[in-house]
């Protein structure tokens, strides 16, 4: 079993970005184009705009046709969903958001990121409804779900018991002002790196994107890495392989797609 790991895939969050073309696009390439080109050569892309707003069922199934074998997308849930007092009355947006088209996009559907507002606080039972309304299956498919926390009151162990109740992930945020939780809490492991810099032309020191690869192995191979911080620091999780998600997504974003390439080389995940 240790020799055993889950899939790797390293991305960027969306692909229409202006900066991008002449510097991670070829000069002259069509914006039409653009999402076939970054899906060559990155093994998955996360999907922002669903966040504001929802899309066709065309769009899902035009995107999918333009990526190759293997390629997957994580999609951001809607914000109508995660931006309300009461969690547990979010039935109705989820459901909305599933039957919007979202199963066109067929095998190249990965997980789904619930984000939520900085200043949604932990209230165990509220956010406990929330994952209850959470669909599992479509057919005979396993739906994914991660859930990125951004308030300090989610540092608790009470939390991440939640979590591992439902199987869910939370989102290990690489960021400057929001909590970093590395606990493992489900079947996969899902990382948003926000501490690159665009004046590095690969968004990262080299030897950070060393250390970035190695992380992402070891939870691969279902360890932990140990020089992240985790909340509950004495439950053992159980050693399977894991499939991991990473994007590197800082503010302005322009060297973000070298970075992700150079951390493809890094594990050979390309």
């Amino acid at each position: 079993m240790a020799d055993k790991a889950g899939q790797i895939r390293i991305g960027i969050g969306g692909w229409t970005f202006e900066p991008w073309r002449g510097v991670f696009y070829p000069p002259k390439l069509p914006q039409s184009k653009e999402l076939s080109y970054a899906a060559g050569v990155l093994t998955s892309i996360e999907i922002n705009g669903t966040y504001y707003g929802s899309q066709k069922p065309e769009s899902f199934r035009k995107w999918a046709n333009e990526v190759p074998d293997g390629f997957v997308f994580s999609v951001k849930g809607p914000r109508f969903a995660t931006n309300r007092k009461v969690l547990g009355e979010a039935g109705d947006s989820i459901k909305r958001f599933y039957d919007s088209g979202l199963y066109e996009l067929g095998d190249r559907l990965g997980p789904v990121l619930w984000q939520f507002m900085p200043t949604k606080k932990f209230d165990e039972a509220d956010f406990g409804a929330f994952l209850e309304l959470l669909p599992r299956k479509e057919g005979k498919r396993t739906l994914r779900h991660v859930v990125e926390v951004r308030h300090d009151s989610f540092c608790t162990p009470v939390f991440i018991a939640l979590l591992r109740k439902f199987n869910v992930p939370v989102v290990f945020a690489e960021h400057f002002k929001y909590p970093n939780i590395a606990d493992v809490t489900g079947d996969f492991v899902y990382a948003r790196l926000q501490q690159g810099d665009d004046n590095i032309p690969t968004a990262y020191p080299p030897k950070v994107l060393d250390t970035w690869a190695k992380r992402l192995g070891d939870w691969a191979k279902g360890g932990e890495p140990k020089d992240l911080p985790k909340v509950d620091t004495k439950a053992k999780i159980e050693k399977i392989p894991r499939d991991v998600f990473a994007y590197i997504i800082h503010e302005g974003k322009v060297r973000a797609p070298a970075g992700a390439q150079e951390l493809i080389k890094r594990i050979g995940a390309k």
